[in-house]
């Protein structure tokens, strides 16, 4: 189970499919993993599409299939009882072709099943057996994915809903993909099944001696800690569950330890809710991607004030001539508006001797001021290059990371550069005009006071 294989299985899975490469690599994720997905989403969204999909790329895997209502009974899931065995006073189940004999299955409204098909679900779910008159036994089953349209509020059906360690929303295509939607073809070519049962179990003897390094470590402690600022209740077991998950996501990538990019999927293993699911989505896009947005309001500030102060200083008249300045600035537009061609010459002679003249002090001061804050923008302008360079090294080879999350995340990044960088330039652009103010190098101005700007 190399990671081209499971690369060709990713591409499968996704084909034709829109604004589901979140789901497809999760649920095949935990396919190697031998745990249980939890769809939650509208009717129509593709869940029962994704699960057979999942199927397929198992080869030769038996598939079990069905809808729960509340009046589900139990041999429509674990088959009907033997007649032979009823005669010997054995109360047995005819399992063949149901969902004690599957290797994947799909239960749509699973949480509308009753108690009785609950509680057998529970002990095939959890320990992979399954009670079949006295006796215990085990059962094939790699995968469950299970489809709910919301998530239950009753506490009896909660202990049902932990065993799913990935809960994943599937939302309608946006607005975005929706004229691709519309252009999908009918059916979809079935993708050609590389993965088998028996490769599972040496790539989960693998997983066990990948490492989890410190840095992954306290990016987990620093999870927990969120949820319990948060009120998303996460029992011990699914820390556990989810560290074996994210072991055996490394060993498929050939890693020898827990990359930090691997914790892309802990919002779908700790949130409960898709409200909560998507807070951590957030949090894990600024925690493990450091996709924060970039404060930068200072220079923006400082930006703006000395673009005032340039405005200032560039209409000034000298303090002596203000009067005179301005007749005759009148006049020469009174001139140039009457020539042939309205030639403007005479305007631009007669204003820029109407313009204010500073001393060399007065220039080099301004000058300087600018440069400083300008060195203080290219220093924040370099921190973001790197910030970038650091937060996304190693994900865009990284085999199970969604595109979406990765162009969500380097969006981010992406427009701290832009934004530091455009203010780097108007900056080093406001420098060279307050470097090209008419000079009188006979003045001795004094040193101007600085720019107001700071809040």
């Amino acid at each position: 189970m190399d990671e081209p294989n499971l690369r060709a299985t990713l591409a499968d899975l996704d084909r034709n499919l829109l604004e589901r490469d979140g789901p497809v690599r999760l649920l095949l994720l935990a396919a190697l993993a031998g745990e249980h997905v939890l769809l939650i989403g509208p009717p129509g969204t593709a869940k029962s599409e994704l699960a057979r999909r999942l199927h397929a790329a198992f080869v030769d895997a038996p598939y079990f299939e069905r809808l729960l209502t509340r009046f589900s009974v139990p041999e429509e899931l674990f088959g009907p009882l033997s007649l032979t065995a009823l005669e010997q006073d054995r109360y047995e189940r005819l399992t063949a072709g149901f969902l004690p004999t599957a290797q994947v299955a799909f239960l749509d409204e699973v949480f509308k099943a009753n108690s009785a098909i609950l509680n057998a679900l529970l002990t095939l779910l959890n320990e992979r057996e399954f009670d079949n008159g006295a006796g215990r036994v085990r059962v094939p089953l790699v995968s469950v994915v299970g489809a709910t349209n919301e998530v239950p509020e009753d506490e009896s059906l909660q202990a049902f809903h932990d065993r799913f360690l990935l809960r994943v929303p599937v939302q309608p295509v946006g607005d975005a993909h929706f004229a691709a939607l519309l252009a999908l073809p009918a059916q979809s070519e079935p993708g050609r099944p590389r993965l088998r049962a028996a490769d599972l179990q040496p790539l989960r003897e693998r997983a066990r001696a990948v490492v989890l390094p410190d840095a992954v470590t306290t990016l987990l402690v620093q999870a927990r800690v969120w949820c319990a600022q948060q009120a998303v209740t996460v029992s011990d077991r699914r820390w556990r569950k989810l560290v074996g998950l994210l072991q055996v996501q490394a060993a498929s990538r050939g890693a020898a330890q827990v990359g930090r990019w691997d914790l892309w999927l802990l919002p779908y293993a700790l949130g409960a809710r898709p409200e909560q699911i998507q807070a951590l989505v957030q949090w894990c896009d600024e925690t493990v991607g450091q996709a924060v947005p970039l404060d930068l309001q200072w220079l923006a500030r400082a930006a703006r004030a000395f673009d005032k102060q340039l405005e200032i200083e560039t209409t000034a008249q000298p303090d002596d001539a203000a009067d005179d300045g301005a007749g005759k600035l009148a006049l020469a537009r009174a001139i140039s508006g009457e020539a042939t061609g309205h030639d403007n010459a005479m305007v631009r002679i007669v204003s820029e001797r109407a313009r204010r003249r500073y001393s060399p002090r007065h220039v080099q001061a301004r000058v300087a001021q600018i440069d400083e804050i300008r060195q203080r923008c290219a220093v924040a302008l370099q921190s973001a290059r790197e910030a970038a360079q650091a937060a996304l090294a190693g994900a865009h080879d990284h085999l199970w990371l969604p595109p979406d999350l990765l162009a969500r995340v380097g969006a981010v990044h992406q427009a701290n550069v832009e934004l530091a960088r455009s203010l780097h330039d108007e900056l080093l652009a406001l420098a060279r005009e307050f470097g090209a103010l008419p000079v009188d190098t006979h003045a001795h101005d004094p040193v101007p006071e600085p720019v107001a700007w700071e809040a």
